[in-house]
């Protein structure tokens, strides 16, 4: 059966209060930044890392990802080094941590696949992928401005077992247009970890985050696909605003239990 995690961050509290939060709230995983502050890969010795791994198992929770991104330009080739190697160290912190996963953005795919931006991206993602597969840790690319049959084309060109998608059916809904049903038909197994937001794409083109429910996702259906294609991990509660963002989550909570146990 798939799991419920919640980005800690949402809480806005210091991890280890945010962890606390979301353990009562009945969550089973946690998504945390890890690219500034309290968890960033510079910022925890191997004793921080041993401890905070006690910490989260000791209250019957886990580390489900790591949320990576720090604005990485994938299109761009020689001046992107440094982001590169410092993505490389957090995913030797979820390595540390106890997962597999880290997630980020990559931008918008551009639609020539000839251009240069386009090898650029396949470039940079198969050089993390690369590192990803030699020391067992996934890279997930999470769902954005392109359909997702454009995501898809450029991992399926990136020469690597470790790019994977972190998929967000918000983000799909709300910036493409697209039914994330579909999404999740044409992601398949490259689907590695999931967000739980929701939202709306407004008229004039922009768009609306919502608490889970309350926008445009059709929640039943889309866990519904993802059973279907036989996804049993992670469905990471995101709120990135709003003034109500704990009842929010602790609802988003109680829905997405309630369709779980329709569905199962």
């Amino acid at each position: 059966m798939m799991k419920i995690g919640v980005i800690p961050n949402s809480f806005e509290l210091p991890f280890k209060e945010a962890a606390l939060l979301a353990r009562d709230m009945g969550v089973e995983g946690l998504q945390p930044y890890v690219t500034r502050g309290e968890l960033a890969p510079e910022n925890l010795s191997a004793q921080d890392r041993e401890d905070l791994v006690k910490f989260v198992q000791s209250n019957d929770l886990v580390f489900s990802a790591l949320c990576a991104d720090f604005g990485l330009n994938f299109k761009t080739k020689g001046d992107n080094e440094e982001g590169i190697l410092r993505t490389m160290r957090m995913m030797d912190l979820a390595k540390d941590l106890g997962t597999n996963v880290i997630t980020t953005h990559i931008g918008k795919v551009p639609e020539d696949e000839n251009c240069e931006e386009y090898a650029n991206m396949v470039a940079t993602i198969e050089r993390l992928g690369k590192y990803g597969d030699a020391i067992g840790v996934v890279f997930a690319t999470e769902t954005g401005p392109e359909p997702a049959v454009s995501l898809k084309g450029v991992l399926d060109k990136a020469d690597t077992k470790s790019a994977k998608v972190n998929l967000d059916p918000a983000n799909l809904f709300m910036c493409a247009g697209e039914n994330p049903v579909h999404s999740v038909r044409v992601l398949g197994d490259y689907i590695a970890h999931t967000h739980a937001k929701d939202g709306q794409m407004n008229a004039d083109g922009s768009y609306t985050e919502y608490p889970l429910g309350k926008g445009g996702v059709p929640f039943k259906e889309y866990i519904g696909a993802l059973k279907l294609i036989g996804y049993d991990g992670f469905l990471t509660i995101e709120r990135e605003g709003g003034a109500s963002r704990m009842d929010d989550i602790r609802n988003g909570v109680q829905l997405l239990r309630s369709i779980l146990n329709e569905l199962y």
